[in-house]
């Protein structure tokens, strides 16, 4: 497949650049389609590879890039969805053989699976912080790329997001978390918009003189 990315630079009589309308139309529309509503197919090689770029254009202070990608596709989305069940078998002795079968099938859920590591990295002038939040940019940009190549996609991060076990078991170092898991596949549906917040209730706009 090619894959091609074009920006408006187009400017008017008075010297603003137009407004893009279908970035702003992509912006306003998009939506998480839940992973059980993924199915093939999924990105090939080369639009997998355009997808994680795109993940990976994010505000980056002093260009650490402090998160990675672990992918999951083919045998190894069922291989890793084994070591889930063995994890939570172990946790949950009578843990029952659905919750057991739901656990197996995790990663089987759409063709597949980018599971996004913060991995921060030490730095005088980069707090930490910061470094977190933009491997949950990264997270995001993976749902507008997806999106943008004609796929669902979903940011989840469940109980195996925050285990110590399964963090091993895909090799994450001590200093490194799971930012999320981004399921991604060609939906069975579309969801409905849901309520989005009210831009003027969680905005303020302090007064000068009482800084």
């Amino acid at each position: 497949m090619t894959v091609a990315v074009t920006m408006s630079t187009t400017n008017d009589e008075e010297g603003g650049a137009e407004p893009d309308e279908a970035v702003l139309h992509h912006l306003r529309t998009r939506r998480s389609v839940s992973a059980n509503a993924l199915g093939e197919p999924g990105p090939d090689e080369e639009g997998l590879k355009a997808i994680l770029t795109i993940g990976a254009r994010v505000p980056d202070h002093k260009k650490l890039a402090p998160w990675r990608f672990i992918i999951l596709k083919g045998p190894a989305r069922a291989a890793f969805g084994e070591r889930l069940a063995e994890i939570w078998a172990a946790k949950e002795p009578v843990a029952s053989a659905i919750k057991l079968e739901t656990e197996r099938t995790r990663f089987t859920r759409s063709p597949v699976v980018v599971a996004v590591i913060s991995s921060p990295r030490p730095h005088p002038a980069c707090p930490e912080w910061e470094q977190v939040l933009s491997a949950g940019a990264v997270c995001l940009n993976l749902l507008h790329a997806a999106k943008a190549m004609g796929f669902g996609a979903q940011w989840i991060t469940e109980w195996y997001g925050f285990d110590e076990e399964v963090k091993a078991a895909f090799g994450l170092e001590p200093q490194e978390r799971f930012a999320g898991f981004v399921y991604i596949g060609t939906p069975s549906e579309h969801p409905a918009d849901r309520d989005r917040p009210d831009p003027a209730a969680i905005t303020s706009f302090p007064d000068a003189q009482k800084a």
